[in-house]
């Protein structure tokens, strides 16, 4: 959902994206470290809506409505730069309780594909639309769509 300037709502399936000057990891975690404060969302066609809400209330609003996060927990794609990468790493992954205090963000995950660093430092997190995590479009189902393809041939 989304609520216009106008105080009209409309619903959307909207991604987010959410970064971090760092993270750490454990085999079932991933922790952000110096997350910003605002969760970025965007939804492409019919609406085309670009906004963000405060981390905080992200997190509060996991477990909320039908269909919630909690209820059907997204698909994410972490790309993050170790020391001495030219380019961006990734990690597909099932982000689940998210957790956050002042100064870090942890989720509980569940690798699909690519493997978690220890330690690494600027990362970015797309995680998929509410409800639509198996979406063909989404930056998880693109790359889970190529898998499947490969175990059919």
């Amino acid at each position: 959902m989304y609520e216009r300037p106008n105080g009209r709502t409309i619903r959307t399936n909207r991604s987010h994206v959410q970064t971090a000057h760092g993270l750490t990891t454990t085999e079932s975690t991933v922790t952000f470290h110096g997350q910003a404060h605002s969760t970025l969302f965007f939804a492409d066609r019919p609406q085309r809506v670009v906004g963000h809400i405060h981390t905080n209330k992200f997190v509060s609003d996991w477990g909320e409505g039908d269909n919630s996060f909690a209820e059907d927990p997204p698909n994410a794609v972490l790309s993050f730069l170790e020391e001495g990468d030219a380019v961006p790493e990734e990690v597909t992954m099932v982000i689940r309780d998210p957790q956050l205090t002042e100064n870090t963000l942890t989720y509980t995950v569940e690798v699909l594909d690519g493997t978690l660093p220890a330690k690494a430092g600027p990362s970015t997190l797309f995680i998929d639309p509410f409800g639509r995590p198996l979406s063909p479009v989404s930056a998880a189902g693109m790359n889970r769509r190529d898998r499947r393809r490969d175990r059919r041939f």
